[in-house]
């Protein structure tokens, strides 16, 4: 008899290390939360919602002020042209995630991902039915070529879950490894997911290009967006999918099956941030490239191999150019629970592991708390090495 998706599956990697965190009273950089409170004005606007503003069911698809706000959102900092149809609301980006695959995913069709993979696509994908295709992609450079995802695709093929920029392994995809993907969902005509929720958390001054904008992209792709992850506000869990009509409203129908909607005045409050300036944005990601540039930089100190981080809340360490023959898994059990720092393994972010040297640290904490985290590492090095 077969088993429930489910039923067998281990405990999350991030609920493993959280957990021994607050055992060990150890730092945690393994989740992927900031210290920060959010924006001050968003939680006035939410707290006055829920005061004043009605508390009953909202629209399925959303408040109709978030849906115009998500569209001139796009158009304006990223040129993405949508409708207000083709904008669903949801409650959190994840549920966007399962919402297109139930919507589009039939038992049999097969689905592309690029691992290291965030650790909730596999078994949406099972659950609705699919049948995962990992494309592995290769630390440190993480580089995405047409000809392994073209050798990936079968006549079965139907999807691409794409996450850009992609955690864990803090890449973003450039220009023409976009181009190579669309060129491929073009030629075999695969509907594209496109995991963009840290689209505003990019460095270096670094553009982001959405996948709904490429050649040939505009009517396959459905756009995930996070407004946790742009405003920092994760406990929110506001998300939304994007892209043509007629592939959002299966999206629509999906959603109001599994949370049917998402509270009205976290929608209230999200509608007026998506409006704030283009600078507000990239200060943010400024101020965020500041702290992964602290620990960066406290790290090498301690002699770990740092690669490179363009966007997200993480940067990665290299533990075999680090000097450290320990396994990643070992490496982060050791750290919680004898240096008191916990981090997460990349080998729990693919299915077969491949990668079993590297660790994600999360750098969205504050200046003392890195400064701390580091000083611990540092001393973690020296003894495991």
């Amino acid at each position: 008899m077969s088993h429930p998706v489910f039923t067998d599956m281990p405990t999350t990697v991030f609920e493993v290390m959280s957990g021994l965190a607050r055992q060990h009273d150890a730092i945690n950089l393994g989740q992927g939360f900031p210290d920060a409170p959010g924006p001050e004005a968003l939680r006035r606007l939410a707290a006055e919602a829920v005061l004043n503003g009605p508390n009953q069911y909202p629209p399925s698809r959303g408040v109709p002020a978030l849906r115009e706000a998500v569209v001139e959102h796009y158009r304006r900092l990223q040129q993405v042209n949508l409708s207000v149809d083709g904008v669903v609301v949801t409650s959190g980006a994840t549920e966007a995630i399962a919402a297109a695959l139930f919507a589009h995913v039939s038992p049999g069709d097969e689905v592309l991902i690029f691992e290291p993979a965030y650790d909730a696509y596999r078994p949406l994908i099972q659950r609705a039915g699919g049948v995962v295709r990992a494309v592995a992609l290769t630390a440190p450079t993480w580089r995405l070529t047409e000809e392994a995802i073209e050798a990936a695709v079968t006549p079965a093929t139907r999807m691409v879950l794409f996450n850009n920029p992609l955690n864990p392994a803090a890449r973003m995809f450039d220009t023409g490894e976009i181009a190579a993907l669309a060129r491929v969902c073009v030629r075999h005509d695969l509907i594209a997911v496109s995991d963009e929720v840290w689209e505003h958390i990019v460095f270096d001054g670094r553009p982001h290009r959405s996948l709904l904008s490429a050649s040939g992209m505009a009517e396959r792709t459905i756009k995930i967006g996070s407004a946790g992850k742009m405003f920092g506000l994760t406990g929110w869990k506001v998300g939304f999918a994007c892209g043509a009509p007629e592939l959002i409203t299966p999206v629509a129908k999906a959603h109001q099956f599994l949370t049917f909607t998402t509270a009205p005045n976290l929608q209230t409050a999200v509608a007026a941030g998506l409006g704030w300036g283009a600078d507000w944005f990239r200060a943010q990601g400024d101020d965020l490239g500041r702290s992964r540039d602290r620990l960066g930089t406290a790290l090498k100190a301690e002699g770990y191999a740092v690669t490179p981080s363009e966007g997200t809340y993480f940067l990665c360490v290299d533990l075999a150019a680090s000097g450290l023959a320990l396994p990643d898994e070992d490496f982060c059990r050791r750290i919680v629970t004898e240096f008191g720092v916990a981090a997460i393994p990349l080998s729990a972010f693919e299915a077969t592991p491949i990668t079993r040297t590297v660790a994600r640290l999360c750098f969205a904490k504050s200046d003392a708390v890195l400064d701390q985290a580091a000083e611990r590492l540092g001393r973690a090095r020296r003894a495991l090495i």
